[in-house]
């Protein structure tokens, strides 16, 4: 039986790294999936706001909808969302760095 001297602090063990899961490739096919996908919705909603063919939809809807469907801040609200697809799109694409290694 060995002795420890008091005085002498050891250091804590090593903590065990927790293991990777498996990814297989349809994991990453549907990483690159939902980042397409997100990436073209985001810059229709982006775009398809602002062009003619915005209002002819607007032929079909009640007057009361029509005057906010028409409406530049629900253009915008639409605009933004696509915005906010497009930079999900781009954090999945970094997020792709998991299935490396």
């Amino acid at each position: 039986m060995q002795l420890r001297d008091p005085g002498v602090i050891e250091p804590p063990p090593p903590l065990d790294q927790p293991a990777r899961p498996p990814y297989r490739w349809y994991h990453k096919l549907g990483a690159v999936a939902a980042s397409v996908f997100a990436f073209e919705l985001g810059v229709f909603l982006l775009v398809f706001p602002w062009v003619t063919e915005w209002d002819l939809n607007a032929a079909f809807l009640p007057l009361w909808v029509r005057e906010l469907w028409t409406s530049p801040y629900f253009r915008g609200a639409v605009s933004g969302l696509g915005l906010l697809n497009i930079y999900i799109s781009i954090v999945e694409v970094f997020r792709l760095r998991r299935f490396s290694g």
